[in-house]
């Protein structure tokens, strides 16, 4: 069906931009805050200082991703983002298969982060904890409650995710602030308590931090709908990366100056620990933070899961009826596809437990953010290579960080990607839309 002939706006004409900087920036800044941060801090806390180390190499590569997508953002305004970057350097079937994976990854993130969700809930609904069944409802209900407003259209989904990304802060902010006024460094970890090498540290670090930035790429999937996009999205991109660094940073530094280190590894909810010093209440705030948090990404991720099939309709990868639009904006097939799987896959996988369904679930969406990065990091080497050195040794370094982060995934999260990805094929051959001439 041509597109243009129906009274519904299409991805190419968009009714308007409804997006501007600070709905890009909150994002990516939204959606890489998720729940990892308040696990990390004991985590990291048998590595000592010295895994701060990872911390920097992380934050390091991150911004040198944020850089290439930024500069590869400037060159087009299509929706999309990594997906148009590898479509227009590699063609049809790279831009297919990265879309592919890409999108699973969401769709597949919908019912893990809902799970996180619930799991925060249980400390105010402990009847939750023995009731599969009900987890499963709290889970669809924030699902869909979440989906209707991206459903409603794009400015209100942008609208709640910027509320959600200031309202998660303030509990991280207010965790920095009592490390800083009240901490002490007596409290800090020895610098290597571990007893491993340098570089095993290094790199056992540099792993367990990297997936706290998954979701830098934020700001570029909806592209055709920000304002200015040539600028805002770089800006955005780079700005929320950066913010994120040094949130995550100075929250772990100041969690570590308030938790005795012995008894930080040990800890399950190291930010409630650190909230003790504000009192009886000083948990529970954490807590409904966690919630808030996850809510906030989980937002953010249901967003992007319309943009994502209906940047490949517009490459005509894809049935057109994806990248049909409502009166709001919204890729509406695009969200109802992409809402339906997951719903699916989390009453499917709640036969695992809470905590096994979540493990399953995080590790098929993680596998497969990296490659889109890698993938675009060659794409923006491939263009400046003869034409501007300096971007193409950046683009360099941010492949080689990415290829890192895929290798250290390990074999298992691999395999499964592989198959995810490869599944795809079947689908690139039988589905692709046959181009038709006019007369």
């Amino acid at each position: 069906m041509n597109t243009s002939e129906t009274d519904q706006p299409t991805l190419e004409t968009p009714t308007h931009k409804a997006i501007g900087f600070w709905g890009c920036w909150s994002l990516v800044v939204g959606i890489m805050i998720g729940s990892g941060i308040f696990m990390l801090p004991a985590v990291l806390a048998p590595y000592g200082l010295l895994g701060f180390t990872g911390w920097i190499i992380t934050a390091g590569g991150s911004i040198l991703l944020a850089l290439v997508l930024g500069r590869l953002a400037h060159r087009t305004t299509r929706s999309g983002g990594p997906i148009a970057y590898a479509h227009d350097a590699f063609g049809d079937l790279v831009g297919y298969l990265v879309a592919w994976g890409y999108w699973a990854s969401y769709w597949i993130a919908i019912p893990a982060i809902a799970i996180a969700f619930v799991g925060y809930l249980t400390v105010f609904v402990p009847a939750l904890q023995g009731s599969p069944i009900a987890q499963a409802g709290c889970g669809l209900a924030l699902i869909w409650g979440l989906g209707l407003i991206s459903l409603h259209g794009i400015r209100d989904a942008s609208f709640v995710q910027l509320l959600m990304t200031v309202l998660k802060l303030v509990p991280i902010f207010l965790i920095i602030g009592v490390g800083l006024f009240t901490g002490d460094v007596a409290n800090l970890p020895a610098v290597n308590p571990s007893g491993d090498g340098f570089f095993p540290v290094l790199a056992a670090t540099a792993l367990l931090t990297m997936w706290a930035f998954a979701g830098l790429e934020a700001a570029t999937i909806p592209a055709g709908d920000v304002r200015d996009a040539a600028s805002t999205v770089p800006k955005a991109t780079v700005i929320g990366t950066i913010t994120v660094a040094i949130i995550y940073i100075a929250a772990t530094a100041s969690v570590m100056l308030v938790v005795p280190a012995a008894e930080l590894v040990e800890s399950t909810s190291p930010f409630s620990d650190a909230a003790r010093a504000l009192g009886s209440w000083g948990p529970g705030l954490i807590a409904a933070g966690a919630m808030v948090s996850t809510a906030g990404a989980l937002n953010g991720v249901i967003l992007l899961s319309g943009q994502l099939p209906m940047a490949v309709a517009l490459d005509k990868l894809a049935p057109a009826v994806l990248g049909h639009r409502n009166k709001g904006g919204a890729p509406q097939f695009s969200l109802l596809l992409s809402l339906g799987l997951g719903s699916i896959l989390l009453v499917a996988n709640y036969s695992r437990g809470l905590v096994g369904a979540f493990t399953f679930l995080l590790m098929m969406s993680t596998v497969c953010l990296l490659l889109p990065l890698l993938v675009s990091a060659l794409a923006e080497l491939r263009h400046s290579w003869k034409s501007a050195r300096g971007w193409a040794v950046i683009a360099l370094a941010a492949g080689a960080y990415s290829a890192f982060a895929v290798l250290g995934s390990g074999l298992e999260v691999l395999a499964w990607g592989g198959v995810l990805i490869l599944a795809g094929l079947p689908a690139y051959w039988l589905g692709k839309p046959k181009l038709v001439v006019e007369t």
